[in-house]
């Protein structure tokens, strides 16, 4: 049965390999972005440009972009990440980060929460670097801090929206090559895809709201 997705940030990395994967399988793909890849624009699906999850303003234009439409899964892939050490800590780097990997995805879901229906999917990509109960190596604030804060969203998310037949997973994507991590990594952005593609299809109102590693291991708060 296909669906449509909206997937933001798709125009590079996981969220670009999510958007083929998705529209190999027969689905109708919406990529959001601020600004559409080549790599993007190959895949002939629909395109909404000029959004900054970041950008509350942003809101008004994606929500009329996709008024009617009913969405079967919503994946908020859009990040971004800096290195704040004790020695080098920057407070707007981490504004920024909060921004858009924590405040964005609430924007987004919180925006199109009327094209949701019954058996719906929101799918937020955290990483464990917000798991408290894993920090090991301290350092990266803003980026732990903000996923840490996502983690707490997407649970109550999981919880505001379960009346409504919309279930939430929030999923670390795995250590994947892609812009972030310097291309270093263990997976290819295509593997971590194909796996976050297995999450979403697993997930449901049984489930919503767990925090989840792309491999189906469940992850420590």
């Amino acid at each position: 049965m296909t669906q449509t997705v909206v997937i933001t940030g798709a125009n590079r990395g996981i969220g670009l390999e999510m958007a083929r994967a998705w529209k190999a399988r027969g689905d109708q793909v919406i990529a959001v972005c601020r600004q559409a890849s080549a790599a993007l624009k190959g895949l002939d699906t629909q395109i909404i440009e000029g959004i900054d999850v970041g950008r509350d303003q942003d809101m008004a234009a994606l929500r009329n972009a996709l008024e009617g439409v009913t969405i079967g899964a919503l994946y908020n892939n859009a990040g971004t990440m800096s290195d704040e050490t004790l020695d080098d800590m920057d407070y707007d780097r981490i504004r920024t980060q909060f921004e858009v990997n924590t405040l964005g995805p609430l924007r987004v879901t919180i925006a199109l929460t009327g094209n949701l229906a019954n058996g719906s999917k929101v799918g937020l990509m955290t990483s464990r670097m917000g798991s408290i109960d894993d920090n090991d190596s301290g350092g990266r604030y803003g980026y732990r801090i903000s996923k840490a804060a996502l983690n707490a969203a997407g649970k109550s998310l999981a919880l505001d929206l379960k009346a409504k037949g919309v279930a939430v997973g929030i999923f670390h994507p795995g250590y994947v090559k892609t812009d972030m991590t310097g291309h270093t990594g263990h997976l290819t952005p295509e593997q971590s895809a194909e796996r976050l593609l297995e999450r979403m299809d697993q997930l449901n109102l049984d489930n919503t709201g767990t925090f989840w590693h792309s491999d189906g291991s469940v992850l420590p708060w």
